[in-house]
């Protein structure tokens, strides 16, 4: 179990969150078009996974922006942006905002993958949503960085993670 904190109040955040050096675990999230994606689902590229609680919070919209921004072009990467929120909400904001270079994946059908990732918000008006964090996948799913934010209303280091491919 880990703390982070909401408005420097402490919360629960349980599961295993991955150390770089580690390999990831699998997942099965639902994409905008309500498919299964997997890891095998992006094999062979770089992934970015931008965690984030919801994306109608200002600081997930935000670091959804920059990572599109910022990443969005790296070859032979993708950004995965994981949240609760439904596919279908997920894609309204991607398409409202114009973020054509990040993938939105929801945890609504894998609630698994919050305990798997080590994000699991267990108490506090956020549980059942994930804590922020950032993993960074290798080709072969090997975790070259990750970033389990101490401050939920704390955009995560870009560049520590930008930086971790290379």
């Amino acid at each position: 179990m880990s703390n982070v904190t909401l408005a420097g109040k402490p919360i629960a955040v349980a599961g295993n969150f991955p150390k770089p050096g580690a390999t990831a675990p699998d997942f099965s999230l639902t994409g905008k078009d309500l498919a299964d994606c997997t890891l095998a689902t992006y094999a062979g590229k770089r992934k970015i996974l931008n965690i984030v609680p919801s994306l109608d919070t200002p600081t997930c919209a935000t670091s959804t922006r920059k990572f599109n921004e910022k990443a969005g072009n790296l070859a032979n990467t993708v950004v995965l942006v994981v949240s609760a929120d439904l596919p279908f909400a997920m894609s309204r904001f991607c398409s409202t905002e114009g973020l054509d270079h990040v993938v939105s994946l929801s945890t609504f059908r894998d609630h698994a993958f919050h305990q798997r990732y080590g994000v699991d918000i267990t108490d506090s008006p956020l549980r059942g949503l994930t804590a922020r964090a950032v993993v960074v996948l290798d080709e072969n799913n090997r975790v070259l960085h990750s970033q389990l934010v101490p401050e939920i209303k704390q955009e995560p280091d870009y560049e520590a993670a930008l930086s971790a491919l290379g």
